[in-house]
């Protein structure tokens, strides 16, 4: 069988077409699954040495000074990244966050929590929601994406934290581009730039590129999500490294670690098994992840499924049950977002209509499907008082 002839990985379930681009070998699998094997041979004790002395010149003698800046949320693998740079790496963090402005009341108790927990200082950007929501509904026009913005604000604005604190590291979590479809090795220690920004999270889009006769965005929009001249990166020294890789990374395996020693929280989620995700947004499993099923043909329960397919704790046969009984699930909480953006349901449809892709369904739905992965869900997005958004939360005094 010729490469060319492979439309998905025969390890995991990634599509030879994934977005962020993938090569499939003559052995049927995929560069992902490839460089994920790494993962089993490299020495990660080894690994660990070497962060040790790249961070060493970035630690300050005055505890009144931040030796890095760590972005975080009320989910994801926030508390993991704090546990290593505040816990073992005893680095002194400056958090930063960016207000995507559709908090659950959960992910405002866990982002509270982390604050709490490791005794760190944070720093909260808001934009003017209304240039937010101007920007979300020219980015769903024209990208068919209502996560831009967030996307946006949470890589850019730790970048201009670090030049206006001059504290030149920043300290992210995985690759996302390594961890899904193996764009690098674990060797080459790639860091953060503008260029992936752009070209992969940000779909090609900068900001100012939003700014067209087509809309009426203008730039006092948009100016907020700009990423710094090269000039002052350059002044203060500003790098962006990742965790992933240094550490082997298993995000089952570190929010449960997570769950017992911080108390972070979890909840359900009807399109994909996983409980530990973005459970800080009503959106990202949601709208998001219907509008990535019908772009990309396949939703983020296909993320989740290839994961744990490469740890070794379910089989391909098992995860592509999984996704089918997933994948299809209710998209909750729509019509917040459509009377926070102002727009009708038959307005919204019609705009996807236009992004949606023709769908290779692998496997058809099996009711016959038992999840003993062990996730667990301790809690839940719904809240007794708060039904919608949380602009801004005040967090909690107990953690």
């Amino acid at each position: 069988m010729s490469v060319e002839s492979y439309t998905h990985c025969s390890r995991c379930l990634y599509p030879a077409d994934h977005p962020l681009g993938l090569v499939i070998d003559h052995e049927g699998i995929c560069s992902g699954c490839r460089v994920h094997e790494e993962k089993d041979t490299l020495d990660w004790s080894l690994r660990w040495d070497l962060l040790e002395k790249l961070v060493k010149p970035y630690r300050s003698s005055d505890t009144r000074n931040y030796d890095c800046i760590v972005p975080v949320s009320g989910a994801q693998d926030s508390y993991y990244i704090l546990h290593l740079v505040k816990d073992r790496l005893k680095m002194n963090p400056l958090l930063v966050t960016y207000n995507k402005y559709w908090n659950t009341p959960l992910g405002i108790r866990n982002l509270a929590n982390l604050r709490i927990r490791f005794n760190c200082d944070i720093v909260i950007q808001n934009v003017n929601p209304v240039s937010v929501k101007k920007i979300t509904r020219e980015t769903l026009r024209s990208l068919g994406s209502i996560y831009w913005h967030c996307i946006a604000g949470q890589t850019v604005f730790p970048v201009q934290t670090a030049v206006r604190y001059k504290v030149p590291l920043i300290i992210w979590g995985a690759h996302q581009g390594m961890e899904q479809v193996g764009m690098f090795s674990h060797l080459h220690e790639v860091e953060m730039t503008r260029r992936y920004r752009k070209d992969h999270d940000l779909m090609g889009v900068e900001a100012d590129d939003l700014l067209t006769s087509f809309n009426t965005l203008t730039e006092a929009d948009i100016w907020q999500y700009r990423y710094p001249d090269d000039e002052s990166l350059q002044r203060i020294g500003v790098r962006g490294i990742y965790l992933g890789n240094y550490v082997r990374w298993d995000p089952k395996a570190q929010h449960e670690k997570m769950i017992a020693d911080y108390g972070y929280q979890t909840s359900d989620f009807a399109r994909t098994f996983d409980t530990y995700d973005y459970v800080d947004c009503y959106n990202y499993m949601n709208l998001h992840d219907r509008i990535k099923k019908l772009k990309c043909g396949f939703g983020k329960v296909t993320d989740h499924a290839c994961r744990e397919i490469r740890h070794g704790r379910v089989s391909r046969e098992a995860a592509l049950k999984l996704v089918a009984a997933y994948e299809q699930g209710p998209s909750d909480y729509e019509d917040l977002f459509l009377e926070w953006l102002g727009v009708r349901e038959d307005g919204l449809q019609l705009v996807l209509e236009g992004f949606k892709k023709e769908q290779k369904t692998q496997i058809s739905k099996d009711s016959d499907i038992a999840n003993d992965l062990g996730f667990v869900a301790n809690s839940t997005l719904k809240h007794e008082k708060d039904d919608g958004y949380i602009t801004i939360g005040k967090g909690y005094s107990q953690p």
